[in-house]
């Protein structure tokens, strides 16, 4: 493939921006453009609850590079432009200019759509109430923090228990407010499971956080001053000055399959290992595009930004004649919650038999370093394998310390394709203030090969 003149991005965050700067290091030469209605580009989503609770102390600390950072590396980044419309035969994009209202074509030789993911809305009477929102783009950030500051509230609810929720939870409850967080199954992230959520129960108690489990909120009512006050669950009343909805993500597929570009089975965008879609010169990453699961053997959408930088790089290397491919996930993931750290990869024990697998699984109480060390904390680790090859599957961990190593250790055995059996060979340091001689991994796997 022959190197485009003009490259137009849809979308100026993780995946598009990642795409921008590897094709500029890819070709001095190209045009690059991109559009996003938002106002900054390329900062850091996962950092808004932390900027919220005061962790982060200011927001400019979020923002990898500023548009002037771009256009020093003459790469044309347009905020508040809403690309409306992808005509693929003409090879333009409609534009609308939403601080100037005017609208326009931008021509493109390769298109790369990076359009991300959104809050899934879901009915809901006082939706609209001031004092409810959601929490995904900076301009909802924006709008929370001036509530928080002009409003004082202080009983907050969060509906939904997954990264955002919870990281909502420690940080409303570090800012002082009373938090009821209302979660409909029966655990919190259900990334993990159950053995590895259970501590995230204890810990979100200890800190006061009011978990409402197997409930759904039913509406939001509103008091004095038109603010929401209450809301109503299935289980009965809140009190709330403040709603967060963390109800989940989609992801942003309407624009490119009005322009005929093909979705996959998990609705997000059809792509193959050079971010291609299903139409000639068009590309597409991050979290609007599917992600090929390495143990699964077939596309996924897990919406994370690691992977979204990684397509996005690929995406940018390919627009410019390069032959890049993106090597797939193992969806590894890891969140704290208060003084809990909780991590995941490849598959957990309910995944790997929704997907028909027969496992077999151990879940191990250790440490994370050397048991006599008077520091030691308490981690727990669990593994899940095939059981007729001893394929490793997945694994958890969760604990004050040491979760993230254990699930990277496992996320790279996936992508060496190791067995269980292979895990005790691994050469892991150990120091007593570090880890024991033999890693929880490794004793856990053994446990296992051992059937004990």
């Amino acid at each position: 493939m022959t190197s485009a003149k003009r490259f137009v991005i849809i979308g100026a965050d993780a995946a598009g921006m990642s795409a921008a700067m590897e094709a500029r290091r890819a070709d001095p030469k190209l045009r690059i453009t991109a559009f996003d209605r938002g106002v900054a580009a390329s900062y850091s989503q996962c950092g808004l609850p932390y900027w919220l609770g005061g962790v982060i102390a200011s927001r400019e600390r979020l923002v990898a590079r500023t548009v002037e950072d771009f256009r020093a590396r003459d790469v044309d980044v347009r905020l508040r432009h809403e690309v409306t419309a992808i005509d693929t035969a003409r090879g333009v994009v409609r534009v609308r200019d939403l601080g100037g209202g005017r609208e326009f074509d931008e021509p493109y030789d390769r298109l790369l759509v990076a359009t991300g993911a959104s809050p899934v809305e879901f009915p809901l009477p006082g939706r609209d109430l001031p004092g409810v929102f959601t929490l995904d783009v900076l301009e909802d950030a924006d709008a929370i923090r001036a509530y928080l500051r002009e409003h004082a509230p202080r009983r907050a609810v969060i509906v939904g228990g997954g990264y955002v929720g919870l990281e909502l939870a420690e940080n409303f409850t570090r800012l002082g407010l009373s938090v009821s967080l209302v979660q409909r199954g029966d655990q919190v992230f259900h990334s993990v499971d159950a053995e590895l959520a259970a501590p995230l129960h204890e810990e979100l108690e200890r800190h006061g956080v009011d978990l409402n489990l197997s409930d759904s909120l039913v509406k939001a009512c509103s008091g004095s001053g038109g603010r929401v006050r209450q809301v109503t669950t299935t289980q009965g009343d809140l009190d709330a000055d403040l709603v967060v909805l963390a109800t989940g993500v989609k992801p942003n597929v309407d624009l490119a399959v009005n322009a005929g570009i093909p979705f996959g089975p998990t609705g997000a965008l059809a792509v193959d290992d050079r971010m291609r879609t299903g139409v000639q010169g068009v590309y597409a990453a991050g979290d609007c595009a599917e992600h090929f699961h390495r143990v699964l053997g077939k596309p996924v959408w897990i919406p994370l930004g690691t992977t979204a930088n990684k397509q996005g790089r690929v995406a940018g290397r390919n627009v410019t004649g390069g032959d890049a491919r993106f090597a797939g996930i193992v969806a590894t993931a890891v969140a704290k919650v208060f003084d809990l750290g909780v991590a995941r990869t490849g598959l957990n024990e309910w995944e790997a038999r929704a997907a028909g697998l027969d496992v077999r699984t151990v879940v191990l109480d250790s440490t994370d370093q050397a048991g006599y060390m008077p520091d030691a904390e308490d981690l727990t680790v669990k593994l899940v394998v095939e059981r007729a090859t001893g394929r490793l599957l997945g694994g958890q961990a969760v604990g004050r310390r040491g979760a993230d190593k254990r699930v990277d250790v496992l996320a790279t055995a996936l992508y060496a394709g190791l067995t269980v059996s292979q895990l005790p060979e691994l050469d892991l340091a150990y120091s007593p203030p570090f880890n024991s001689v033999w890693d929880p991994v490794q004793v856990a796997a053994v446990k296992l090969t051992r059937g004990s």
